[in-house]
């Protein structure tokens, strides 16, 4: 063993050292100080290098002081240890590596990770010309038997099994290297003191280490307390090493990593195949062999600019976009869009409207329009019409809406991109939603006996700053569960009369149907052809005058919250797909006692009440639980969920419950034990009795 780590002087001298001699110009090691803990270290030496020689030495300490090293002397082996010097141009490449081993450093082979290190000695390399030293490499040796990686390969492999035949983990619950979990009694990182302190809160189950858990069925399994010992008649003999949780394990794969080449093109080509005819999902595609995109929303919510629209899928979205980022896109009327024939190609009608509602759309504390600026126009709407014909398409409708705002305008604007793919030959009739049964994700439909001209129930679509009256409505989607809100701005001349008033009629907005239908396809003509009526349950009176508290402005039994909820059910399959169809609608309010909020001073001051209203889907079974008999009533010791025993399983092997091996096996196993049942019958001493008996009594 060597000596301790030289003194903290020495070391600073010789990084000081070090720093200092590039700047003059001379020559230094490059690192000028190295811990080793490995077989082999390498640093450089750079300056003037030539005829410079190289020696390796190692110092002993004497009374906490290390020796002046003497030059002069070339040492390139020295005990255990070797110098190889590497010419480069103005630069020697500098490798001391260890010669021996370290199979005989440690004696105890059981220590993975020995506390005291193996080898401690610190070793100097030195530069010199003519018995001058002019440069100094000092090396601090500490190794540990495990770190070398020298060892023979071969000597203390860890063997992993294959996972098909071994449980998912010999101990889930020990989650921290190197520590002891608490309550993990399977970690063998925890000392048996320890053990102790949680011995009775051990994690039980697979979790806890039980990766092998007794089947309940098991022969070798002893029975709960209370159990007869005739239950189970029959069960299944099996190793206890058969554990349910083999096999469980992940298939991976591991692959090389490609290093992309300068000179790969990254970019390829999409690929077009709408020269004979478009599917569906197909991008649709211009003549440029390009995708034709509008902006849609990803999966986490934000806005691709540049999606490309699939061939026969509608959608509806909505975007927000800084107006300082904003660019206008390139003019729709110049596309021209391959029509899915060869050689067709359709170019886009497009129609132009001015939006009439600005804070809509735009929000920001800024003019919209300045007399005297430049203006510019965004696009705030565009509704897209494509007419399909079989696998093409013939004609595309644009409606653009627009606004015009200040060239510096800043704020964020909300817009909105609609698609919709309608047939060649179809005219003014509603959209279904399903055929018959609904389809999920399309409107709810709906009609209103009073002539309106009514055809979804409707949800608000916030924007701006979120009030009432500037906000939009947006359909109620079948088997989707939404949640929307807004703003009503209540004056302080207002009466409590006069806010239940404004809440109920924002409310009735969202709901003017009086019917829904039933299935996708009901006929809007034809209310027997599965319309039903919608339930309105508690819906606020607002000519009824409750007490108010006029002293503190407080108005009570105030409609704030409106749930909408559905009861829909699966009602057959048409062609292997499930059809679904509503079975009621129902409609509640819930009421709020508010009060006005003004501050000090109450003067030509408004105040925000919310309102809310959600929808909820509500699954009903197509088939009702069967019933409890009266067995199962009154002996409820005799129930399989809450008790040991339990009488379907009496004969467990041979019944539905039993996994183990395919039923086809159980049965013929089941049969052949029956068969030798009654082969030892016939064959046993009270049978012959009698058929002696019986033989007699016939003579």
């Amino acid at each position: 063993m060597g000596l301790p780590p030289p003194p903290p002087l020495f070391l600073g001298v010789f990084l000081l050292h070090g720093i200092l001699k590039p700047l003059w110009g001379e020559l230094v090691f490059i690192p000028p100080f190295i811990r080793m803990s490995g077989p082999l270290v390498s640093a450089s030496l750079v300056g003037g290098t030539k005829d410079v020689t190289l020696s390796l030495a190692v110092l002993q300490d004497k009374a906490g002081l290390l020796p002046v090293p003497a030059c002069g002397v070339l040492h390139n082996e020295i005990g255990d240890w070797s110098l190889t010097v590497t010419p480069s141009v103005d630069v020697l490449e500098v490798t001391v590596r260890l010669k021996r081993g370290l199979q005989g450093c440690s004696s105890n082979e059981t220590i993975s990770f020995p506390e005291s290190p193996c080898i401690v000695q610190t070793l100097l390399v030195s530069a010199s010309h003519n018995s001058s030293c002019l440069a100094h490499l000092l090396i601090q040796v500490e190794i540990y038997a495990n770190s070398s990686l020298a060892h023979n390969a071969s000597e203390n492999v860890t063997v992993i099994p294959n996972q098909v035949y071994q449980p998912l983990g010999p101990c889930p619950c020990n989650l921290t290297a190197g520590a002891c979990d608490v309550r993990c009694c399977c970690d063998q990182e925890c000392s048996s003191d320890l053990i102790e302190l949680f011995r009775e809160s051990c994690f039980t189950g697979v979790f806890g280490g039980d990766v092998t858990p007794p089947f309940d069925q098991l022969c070798s399994v002893q029975r709960a307390h209370g159990v007869p010992d005739w239950f189970p008649f029959l069960c299944v003999q099996s190793s206890l090493a058969n554990s349910p949780f083999l096999g469980y394990f992940y298939h991976g794969s591991v692959s090389s990593r490609e290093h992309a080449s300068s000179e790969v093109y990254l970019h390829t080509d999409p690929k077009d195949f709408s020269d004979f005819g478009y599917k569906q999902e197909d991008p649709v595609m211009t003549v440029d062999k390009t995708y034709f995109t509008i902006p849609q929303v990803s999966l986490a919510g934000q806005c691709m600019q540049n999606a490309p629209v699939a061939f026969l899928q509608n959608f509806d979205v909505w975007c927000i976009t800084d107006l300082e980022v904003y660019q206008e896109p390139d003019d729709i009327v110049n596309a021209k869009i391959k029509s899915g024939a060869m050689g067709g190609i359709v170019t886009p009608k497009v129609t132009y409207e001015e939006a009439t509602n600005l804070e809509k759309f735009i929000t920001s504390t800024e003019t919209l329009l300045r007399n005297g600026s430049a203006p510019r126009n965004v696009n705030v709407e565009e509704h897209y019409i494509f007419r399909w014909n079989n696998n093409t398409i013939s004609e595309i409708n644009v409606k653009i809406i627009r606004a015009e705002i200040n060239t510096q305008q800043k704020g964020i604007m909300t817009q909105r991109f609609t698609v919709k793919f309608l047939s060649y030959n179809s005219g003014n009739e509603k959209e279904t939603s399903g055929n018959p049964g609904y389809q999920l994700g399309k409107p709810v439909r709906a009609l209103n006996t009073n002539g309106m001209n009514v055809t979804a129930l409707h949800l608000w679509q916030s924007a701006g700053k979120g009030w009432c009256r500037t906000a939009t409505f947006k359909p109620i989607l079948f088997g989707e569960n939404a949640f929307s809100g807004c703003l009503l701005d209540v004056g302080i001349d207002e009466s409590c009369t006069q806010l239940r008033e404004n809440a109920a009629g924002l409310f009735d907005s969202l709901i003017q149907a009086t019917h829904v239908a039933m299935r996708g396809n009901s006929d809007y003509n034809n209310l027997s052809d599965g319309w039903l009526k919608i339930i309105r349950a508690d819906r606020p009176d607002t000519g009824a005058k409750p007490a108010v508290s006029g002293a503190n402005g407080t108005c009570l039994d105030v409609p704030a919250q409106l749930n909408i909820r559905i009861l829909f059910s699966d009602a057959g399959a048409v062609e292997g797909i499930t059809q679904q169809e509503i079975l009621g609608t129902e409609t509640r309010f819930s009421s709020v006692n508010w009060q006005f909020q003004c501050g000090l001073t109450c003067e030509d001051k408004t105040d925000l009440f919310p309102l809310s209203a959600s929808v909820q889907f509500i699954k009903i079974p197509a088939q009702l639980p069967r019933p409890l008999t009266r067995f199962q009533i009154n002996f409820t010791e005799y129930d399989c969920n809450r008790n040991e025993v339990c009488w379907p399983q009496l004969l467990y092997p041979l019944t539905q419950y039993y996994q183990g091996e395919p039923y086809a096996q159980c049965v013929a196993k089941g049969f052949l034990l029956l068969s030798l049942l009654m082969l030892a019958m016939f064959l046993s001493n009270p049978w012959t009795r009698i058929r002696k008996a019986w033989n007699s009594a016939t003579i």
